[in-house]
């Protein structure tokens, strides 16, 4: 029982050292979904169709360029994940709406 009790200590132990670990590293998967997400919007014309949508999201993902170079801290690197996902959501958004403005009326998506 106290062996039990020690391996699920353990246990949580590794999984919050492990949980900590993903919240300090640096976002590079959120920056690169961000940039990816803006250029498919850019390509589904979102310049054209929702330019604010597009700039909103180019606005985010510059904040969150501008915390990652200001060094290798915590801290910046939760701020720059929080802009990074942002961008993200609001290029797919645009890029949604990009897609929907370019459909002809009455034509349905498949």
């Amino acid at each position: 029982m106290l062996a039990n009790i020690a391996k699920r200590s353990l246990f949580a132990s590794l999984l919050a050292i492990a949980m900590a670990g993903c919240a300090t590293a640096p976002p590079v998967q959120e920056m690169s979904d961000a940039r990816q997400a803006i250029a498919a919007a850019r390509e589904a014309g979102a310049e054209q169709r929702v330019p604010a949508m597009l700039q909103e999201a180019e606005s985010h993902l510059s904040s969150a360029e501008d915390y990652l170079s200001r060094g290798d801290n915590s801290p910046n690197w939760s701020f720059a994940r929080r802009e990074a996902r942002a961008a993200k959501e609001i290029a797919l958004d645009a890029l949604l709406r990009s897609r929907e403005a370019g459909e002809p009326k009455g034509s349905t998506s498949q």
